[in-house]
C-alpha cells in the first residue's frame, strides 16, 4: 500500500491570447523544486511577451500513480507541444510514462528528457536530434555519452555536465544539421541545470522558436543562459555563491551582522551539503532557515553544493584543508549535515558507495542525513497513517545509511499549490541540535564519554539477550 499522493494544482494557461501564438506544455519532475520556477517563468511569458502564451501542465513523477492524474496526464500530453521530464528513476512509472508518452512522439514538435531512465531517455527528439537508439547507435556522440557514462561512478547527469564542457570537441563528429539539434538539446540541459525562473522563460522560448515556430514567421527572441557554478559555497546573506573556501571565509569574518564568537577559527564549525537546483529556483526557504538557526546556535557554517550528483567533490573541495603541501589535509569542519536527501555520491538512480565512505573516512567527521518531503505535501505526510511515502524511505533513508549516514530526520515539508519547500522549524531545531552535540562529542575526552548499547533479546527472556543470528554480541561490543 502506498501513501496516497494527492494532485496539486500546478496547471497554468493565458487570460487572453491577444492575437498570440499558443504553445502547450506537459512536464513531468522528481523535483518539486522545479514547479516554482517552471511556473514563474509561464507567468512571465504570458504577461511580457507580445508573440506567444503558454499553457503548461505539471506532474511529479509519484503523481502518476493515481489513475485520475494519469488519466489527465495522458490527455494533456495528446494536445501537447513540448513535453519535458526529468530524473525519472522509478522503473515502474518510467515505463508507464513512456506507455503514455510514446504513441505522441512523433507529433510532438519537441521532447526533452534530462537524466532518466534509459527507456525515458530514448523518448527525446529535437529536430534531427534524437536518443531513440541510445544504448544501440555506434555512432560518435553515442560512443562518447556511453564512454563517458561507464567512467562516472557518479552516474549519467556528471556524464551529461562532462559533454557540456567538451561539446565542441563531441559537434564536429556530426553533420552540420544534427551538430545544431545536439547543441540545442545540451543548451537545454544548460537552462535547466541553471535553474533559475529566467532561464526556465528563455529554455521554454528557445524550444518554441526552434521546433514549434521553425517553419513559421514568428518573432520569438530569447537570451543564452546563465551560467552558475557548478560546485561551490552558498551563503544566504552573501550576493555570489564562492568557488574558493578563503575567500568564503574572509567574507565570513567580515560580516557585522554576527557576533566575534562566530568569527573565532575555534567555534564550532558544520559542514552543510546543498542541493544546486534548490538554490538556483530560488526554493531555498528551508536552507536559510538552517544555516539561521546554526548561527543562532553559536556554529559557523559552511554550506556547499554540487550541480550533479557527486556530493563528495565539495566534501573533498571545501571541507578539507590542503593548503601544507605534503601534509596530510585537516578537516575545517566539526560535523557534516547533508540536506540533499540523496546518497553521497549518485542520486536516486545509481550510488557509488564506495567512493562515498573513502570520502568519509578522508573527512572522518560525524555524517548526518536530514530529507526534505519530496512525494507528498506537509499536510498528506501529517495526515498519512505510513507516514513517509515508502519510495522516499528507500530513496532517501535506506540508501544514505549505506554510505553511513544518521540522524535521517525530516527538516522540511512542501506546499501542495507552488511546490515550494517549508522549513519544519521543530525539526530544524532537533537537526542544529544533533549535529552540535556529535560536534562537541568528538571532541570530549573518552573518559568522559558514556556509552548506551541496545541488543537483540527475542523471543523476550534474559536467556535471549544478545542471540541475533551469526553475531558475536558481546564479543563485538567487548572489541
Amino acid at each position: 500500500m502506498f501513501t496516497h499522493v494527492k494532485s496539486t494544482i500546478r496547471h497554468i494557461a493565458p487570460d487572453s491570447l491577444n492575437g498570440r501564438s499558443l504553445v502547450k506544455v506537459v512536464y513531468v519532475v522528481l523535483e518539486p523544486q522545479y514547479q516554482s520556477a517552471l511556473s514563474t517563468a509561464v507567468k512571465a511569458i504570458n504577461a511580457n511577451n507580445p508573440n506567444l502564451a503558454i499553457e503548461i501542465s505539471g506532474y511529479l513523477i509519484e503523481e502518476l500513480r493515481d489513475p485520475e492524474n494519469f488519466a489527465d496526464f495522458k490527455e494533456d500530453v495528446a494536445k501537447a507541444n513540448i513535453f519535458i521530464a526529468s530524473l525519472i528513476f522509478i522503473e515502474d512509472l518510467a515505463d508507464k510514462l513512456v506507455a503514455a508518452v510514446q504513441p505522441h512522439r512523433d507529433h510532438l514538435d519537441a521532447v526533452v528528457v534530462f537524466p532518466s531512465m534509459p527507456q525515458v531517455m530514448r523518448l527525446n527528439k529535437l529536430g534531427s536530434f534524437s536518443m531513440a537508439q541510445l544504448g544501440q547507435s555506434k555512432s560518435a556522440i553515442a560512443q562518447f555519452m556511453k564512454k563517458r557514462k561507464e567512467n562516472s561512478g557518479s552516474g549519467f547527469q556528471d556524464a551529461m555536465l562532462k559533454l557540456l564542457r567538451t561539446l565542441p570537441q563531441v559537434l564536429k563528429y556530426l553533420p552540420i544539421e544534427k551538430a545544431q539539434d545536439a547543441r540545442n538539446f545540451m543548451l537545454s540541459f544548460q537552462y535547466w541545470l541553471g535553474g533559475s525562473s529566467d532561464n526556465l522563460e528563455n529554455f521554454l522560448l528557445m524550444l518554441a522558436d526552434k521546433y514549434v515556430f521553425s517553419d513559421k514567421d514568428q518573432n520569438v527572441s530569447y537570451k543564452e543562459p546563465i551560467v552558475y557554478p557548478d560546485m561551490g559555497i552558498w551563503h544566504p546573506l552573501s550576493m555570489k555563491m564562492f568557488e574558493d573556501v578563503k575567500e568564503y571565509l574572509a567574507w565570513y569574518n567580515t560580516r557585522t551582522d554576527i557576533p566575534d564568537d562566530l568569527k573565532d577559527p575555534l567555534a564550532p564549525c558544520i559542514g552543510i551539503i546543498l542541493q544546486r537546483t534548490h538554490l538556483v529556483t530560488g526554493d531555498d526557504a528551508h536552507y536559510v532557515a538552517i544555516v539561521q538557526e546554526f548561527e543562532a546556535m553559536g556554529a559557523r557554517v559552511l554550506p556547499v553544493f554540487a550541480g550533479g550528483l557527486d556530493f563528495s567533490k565539495p566534501v573533498d573541495a571545501y571541507f578539507l584543508d590542503r593548503s601544507v603541501k605534503g601534509v596530510e589535509a585537516v578537516p575545517i569542519v566539526d560535523a557534516a549535515v547533508s540536506l540533499t536527501g540523496f546518497a553521497l555520491v549518485g542520486g536516486p538512480a545509481r550510488q557509488d558507495h564506495p567512493k562515498a565512505i573513502e570520502s568519509l573516512k578522508r573527512l572522518n567527521r560525524p555524517y548526518m542525513c536530514a530529507l526534505p518531503l519530496v512525494f507528498q505535501t506537509t499536510q498528506e505526510w501529517e495526515e498519512s497513517e505510513l507516514g513517509l511515502h515508502p519510495i522516499q524511505v528507500a530513496l532517501q533513508i535506506a540508501i544514505p545509511e549505506l554510505d553511513g549516514a544518521i540522524e535521517p530526520i525530516i527538516l522540511s515539508g512542501r506546499d501542495g499549490v507552488t511546490g515550494k519547500a517549508i522549513a519544519l522549524q521543530d525539526r530544524i531545531e532537533a537537526i542544529t541540535q544533533r549535529a552540535l552535540k556529535w560536534a562537541n562529542l568528538r571532541k570530549k575526552p573518552k573518559l568522559q564519554k558514556k556509552v548506551a548499547i541496545t541488543v537483540f533479546s527475542f523471543p523476550p527472556d534474559k536467556g535471549n539477550v544478545g542471540t541475533a543470528a551469526y553475531l558475536d554480541v558481546f564479543g563485538s561490543i567487548t572489541k
